[in-house]
């Protein structure tokens, strides 16, 4: 058996980098706002919007640092990473931080602590790893009242913030016009949520190759298999992250912000086959972390990610950290990144049944299964009419309506008979035309085709008269049955 083929049991090798996406603490601005919603009654029917407005225009800063309880946050999140790092990641720890001010404030004093002398007065030689990505800033970029702000440089970055922590050899990357402009000098205004999204798949692709490149080092002791348990690795215990290991991992922790680490984390989940569905538009799902949450996940390497845990605060679980925790429930906002009602326009579309799309095969699959009887459902005996005769192959068509990327209704037709078959439309869509659509594209498709007749066999009652009304009439009369129709009897047709 060739390497290549083998299986886990046989003792295949799953090397894997460990990886935390953590967002920064609270704001001066996270603040501002929290205040303004108590102060102008925001989320109620008294909400003062102009008071509103004004109070955080006035107070607003576009490159923010930590507010008072976000240095809390800071100092808690230290605490606690500190001692788990130093027990279970190997040294150098990388650290991929956003360029804006409140995500490096987050994690400076994790990098004071890290880099702390030992017990014997000496400095533990290169303890981390720190690279700031001009590119891995929040969603909107950098403005004041639409101005736009440049940001900080590098040498300001290193001068206010890192030199003075300790840390003396930070790498900058991602600076649109070199290390001496801002990261946002390229900026034109506020970004756009398409620009954010496009930034979004830049930086996974970039992270996707910042870790591979590091798995591709074959010979690095810290990058193993950490699902095997070597001879006196017994006691160790998965769910401890405090306690010592044996062998300790390389690790990547990531600071960045709430809605931009959910833009890469859809990414993540979905792989390449993530899409915006409307420009402009936010996507139907999106992630939440509190300030200072912790994401926690597995990098195999090709884009492959487990995600072991999401948005967790181990830090602030205490009575005194639990009154610190913010930014990560409704009343935070985070409903604004879901898309307004009615926002995504139905669409049809026509496709031969082996050429559609494999997430929307997968949606028509579930919505046959789920809304179809069994004897409405052709699916099984098509495919196997479709096993015995070659002749049928790319006659049989799959019509779809859809709302964004989500399939609302289904349909099937069979360009050589005109057979029209398993009709189905989400309950919740019924009243929304979307039946009437898919049978209007189905018979436009048919008179392209030249298609005379298009001929279909209802089930229940309701399923004949819907057929009534979209102008197919009735062969016979089929036989009625406790209110519903014998799918062999009832036949009806439309004439084109």
């Amino acid at each position: 058996k060739s390497p290549s083929k083998k299986k886990i049991s046989d003792g295949e090798v799953r090397r894997s980098i460990s990886i935390r996406l953590i967002r920064h603490g609270e704001s001066q601005n996270n603040q501002v706002y929290r205040d303004a919603r108590k102060i102008f009654r925001g989320g109620t029917l008294d909400f003062d919007q102009e008071g509103w407005l004004k109070y955080v225009d006035d107070r607003r800063s576009a490159d923010p640092g930590l507010s008072d309880i976000g240095k809390i946050q800071a100092k808690k999140l230290a605490e606690y990473l500190e001692p788990h790092l130093t027990n279970q990641a190997s040294r150098p720890v990388r650290f991929v931080v956003s360029p804006m001010r409140r995500t490096i404030e987050t994690i400076l004093p994790t990098l004071e602590a890290l880099n702390q002398s030992n017990s014997d007065g000496t400095k533990e030689p290169d303890a981390c790893n720190v690279m700031i990505n001009g590119f891995y800033f929040e969603s909107e970029g950098c403005h004041t009242r639409e101005k736009v702000e440049p940001g900080m440089n590098a040498i300001e970055i290193n001068s206010s913030l890192l030199n003075p922590s300790g840390v003396k050899n930070a790498s900058f990357v991602g600076f649109p016009k070199g290390e001496e402009n801002g990261w946002y000098a390229n900026g034109t205004g506020a970004e756009t949520r398409a620009e954010s999204e496009e930034r979004a798949a830049k930086f996974y692709v970039w992270m996707m190759e910042y870790l591979d490149q590091q798995l591709s080092e074959v010979e690095e002791h810290d990058i193993f298999d950490a699902g095997v348990t070597l001879p006196g690795e017994e006691h160790e215990q998965s769910h401890d992250r405090l306690g010592p290991r044996s062998r300790r991992r390389r690790t990547a922790i990531f600071v960045g912000h709430g809605d931009f680490m959910s833009l890469v984390l859809k990414r993540i989940m979905a792989g390449f086959g993530h899409a915006v569905e409307k420009e402009s538009v936010p996507h139907r799902a999106a992630f939440v972390h509190f300030n200072t949450g912790i994401t926690e996940l597995e990098y195999f390497g090709d884009g492959r990610f487990l995600i072991m845990s999401q948005n967790h605060l181990p830090h602030l679980s205490d009575p005194e950290g639990s009154c610190c925790i913010t930014g990560g429930s409704m009343k935070d906002g985070w409903s604004y990144l879901m898309p307004f009602d009615g926002c995504l326009d139905s669409e049809v579309s026509v496709a031969f049944s082996d050429e559609v799309q494999p997430h929307v095969q997968e949606q028509t699959e579930a919505l046959r299964s789920l809304y179809l009887t069994k004897k409405e459902s052709t699916s099984a005996s098509r495919n196997k009419e479709k096993k015995r005769s070659k002749d049928s192959t790319g006659t049989e068509l799959t019509i779809v309506v859809k709302r964004g990327l989500q399939v609302v209704g289904c349909a099937s037709l069979n360009e050589k008979t005109g057979c029209l078959s398993d009709v189905v439309v989400r309950p919740s869509a019924r009243r929304s035309q979307v039946g009437q659509s898919l049978i209007e594209a189905v018979k436009n498709h048919a008179r392209e085709s030249n298609i005379d007749t298009i001929v279909t066999q209802p089930n229940t009652v309701d399923g004949k008269e819907f057929f009534q009304k979209m102008g197919f009439a009735p062969v016979d009369d089929g036989v009625k049955s406790e209110g519903q129709y014998s799918s062999e009897i009832v036949r009806m047709e439309c004439k084109l």
